[in-house]
């Protein structure tokens, strides 16, 4: 899984690890905290989140031409700085008026402007690693992996800022609303580490950074393509954009409408199996068991095998302690604490999904990454089937609030089933999607391109606001319909499509 690629790989990864630690740090509890600073609803709070997320991947659009221009290496050390200043304006507590809105706006602002200069040109310069045809058969494992390491700071983010909540305000003596600027520093702490990482090990990758003073021998020669095949690609790749954006419209209800079920609808407490589930360093030693067991397969020595096999027995010890220790504590079951699961799933079954598409491959029957990505539509609907499933018979969000003690809550495991289901679609549409933009992507304009697909994102996140705008009164039944049939159709415009797609694959 890990052999064969290049160590520049590594290197980006770990960078933007880092960094979207940081992010989703902040994200897990943004929502949260617009409701319990300033005091709004879900539809305001709704709001300002959709409004970030569409700015947060429209803004790769501007860094992208920049960077094809002046260099994608430069565009990423100029966005660390600003992102930077953003995470401080956020951790400093100003209160609850005006001024203190305007600035939530401003940073708000700054960490749009940031990610949009870091996070699509340093993807882009790892699809650069893979333009050399020694590596070109691994360009889609290789973003399977750089999605992987994404999401493993994703996976302690909502434990970081649960944590460091809880100490605000059980140590230092802070009040909850202050207490959420502690998760905010979080972020900063987490960008001076990816930009740390980034440059020690520059050498590995500077080579594909860009810019004309970047340009050297070992760099790979640029494909000359006609008039015709340029807009052949762009149109494939902007099929691909109007697609995705009703992806992201349904999966980025994960902080929204999802973080509002699990607010208001889902139990506040767990036991046993369900309750070890909620402490991170359980779900770790999951993921650890999951990559032991496959290194014993793949490893070519009986030492590498036996050591993996330690690992995997280490591991379930450390399970079956905590079950014998800690199964019948009740654990406390908030809010933010369900966006682990996500990055959680990613971790855990990217070398299974990579396993699956490297057996296909083998047998010469892996689907395009078009294809994938209409099954991944289609596993989407799946999740929110799951969804709707689990809030038959409860009441309105608007009438569960006036409840009071005759409201009624649900099992995490709805939740918890339901991020699994899109985890899957995750797999099988986000990191294919950005392999086919920098497989596809016409050479002088990768970074527009992929500026694209983050600006069809932003679209995406824009439309978040759909959830909150319907959640209140209508049945829940019917908001998570909503996403059904868009990702439904969405699948099925995928499919009609298929032919043009393929062809430029």
């Amino acid at each position: 899984m890990f052999e064969g690629q290049p160590k520049g790989l590594f290197a980006l990864a770990l960078a933007n690890t880092g960094e979207r630690f940081g992010y989703y740090t902040m994200l897990a509890v943004f929502v949260l905290f617009m409701q319990e600073n300033f005091g709004m609803n879900a539809e305001e709070a709704g709001s300002y989140y959709g409004n970030f997320l569409m700015l947060v991947y429209g803004m790769p659009l501007v860094g992208g031409i920049l960077a094809d221009k002046f260099g994608y290496g430069k565009m990423v050390t100029i966005g660390v700085v600003i992102m930077f200043l953003g995470y401080v304006l956020l951790a400093v507590p100003l209160g609850a008026d005006s001024v203190a809105k305007w600035a939530v706006i401003g940073a708000l602002g700054l960490i749009s402007v940031g990610t949009g200069l870091f996070k699509g040109n340093l993807q882009v310069m790892v699809g650069n690693l893979y333009d050399d045809p020694k590596y070109a058969n691994k360009r889609d494992s290789a973003f399977s992996l750089f999605y992987m390491a994404i999401n493993i700071g994703a996976l302690f983010a909502p434990t970081a800022a649960v944590k460091i909540m809880e100490y605000a305000q059980g140590t230092l003596g802070y009040t909850a609303a202050d207490s959420y600027h502690f998760a905010f520093a979080v972020a900063c702490a987490s960008l001076i580490l990816s930009i740390a990482i980034y440059f020690v090990f520059r050498p590995t990758f500077k080579h594909v950074e860009g810019g004309k003073k970047k340009a050297d021998a070992t760099a790979a020669p640029v494909e000359e393509l006609t008039p015709a095949e340029t807009n052949a690609r762009i149109v494939a790749l902007c099929l691909v954009f109007a697609v995705v954006i009703f992806f992201w419209m349904a999966f980025h209800q994960n902080g929204l409408t999802l973080t509002l079920f699990a607010n208001e609808f889902t139990a506040k407490s767990a036991t046993g199996v369900q309750g070890m589930m909620f402490d991170v360093l359980n779900l770790v030693a999951i993921i650890v068991i999951v990559y032991a067991a496959f290194s014993i397969f793949q490893s070519k020595t009986s030492k590498a095998k036996a050591i993996s096999g330690v690992v995997v027995l280490a591991a379930l010890a450390f399970l079956g302690y905590q079950y014998v220790s800690t199964s019948s504590e009740v654990v406390s079951v908030s809010a933010p604490i369900f966006q682990q699961f996500n990055p959680f799933y990613v971790v855990a079954l990217t070398p299974v999904s990579m396993a699956i598409f490297g057996w296909l491959a083998a047998k010469g029957k892996e689907p395009s990454a078009p294809r994938k990505i209409a099954y991944g539509m289609l596993v989407a609907a799946v999740g929110f089937v799951v969804m709707a499933v689990g809030s038959m018979g409860l009441l309105t969000p608007d009438e569960q609030a006036a409840a009071g003690d005759a409201a009624t809550f649900v099992s995490p495991y709805w939740l918890i089933s339901t991020y699994l289901v899109l985890t899957f679609a995750e797999l099988l549409l986000s990191p294919m999607g950005i392999s086919f933009v920098s497989k596809v992507a016409p050479p002088k304009l990768k970074g527009l391109m992929m500026g694209g697909w983050f600006v069809a994102t932003a679209l995406g996140n824009k439309l978040t606001e759909v959830g909150s705008a319907f959640w209140g009164e209508l049945p829940l039944v019917t908001v998570w319909s909503i996403f059904i049939v868009l990702c439904i159709v969405s699948a099925i415009f995928m499919f009609v499509m298929m032919k043009r797609l393929e062809k430029v694959a």
